[in-house]
């Protein structure tokens, strides 16, 4: 199960800094998605239909985690940066000569 863990540990770090893109309500749905819709029935499918047991809990889990890391990289490649960088920049004069 080591190298299972191994991936699951890489994953959760990419995904975990894809989260904090300022799209933190996005973010919300697709872990909710990605685990509730796809993460926990694919854990009961291995886990107890195909009697993988412990390990089917975890490529379960595994799975989610690909499943959203794999959508928040589609949503962060989507965003338009540069309008991003405007938007933040006039926030931060707007505050400056508040």
């Amino acid at each position: 199960m080591l190298p299972i863990l191994g991936i699951s540990f890489f994953i959760d770090g990419l995904h975990s800094s894809l989260s904090g893109c300022g799209k933190q309500k996005i973010g919300a749905a697709v872990n909710l998605g990605a685990f509730y819709l796809v993460g926990i029935p694919m854990t009961a499918l291995l886990a107890f239909s195909l009697h993988l047991n412990g390990m089917g809990l975890w490529l379960g889990i595994v799975y989610g985690s690909i499943i959203k890391l794999l959508v928040l990289v589609f949503v962060s490649c989507c965003i338009d940066w540069e309008k991003e960088a405007i938007v933040a920049k006039d926030r931060i004069f707007f505050y400056c000569n508040a």
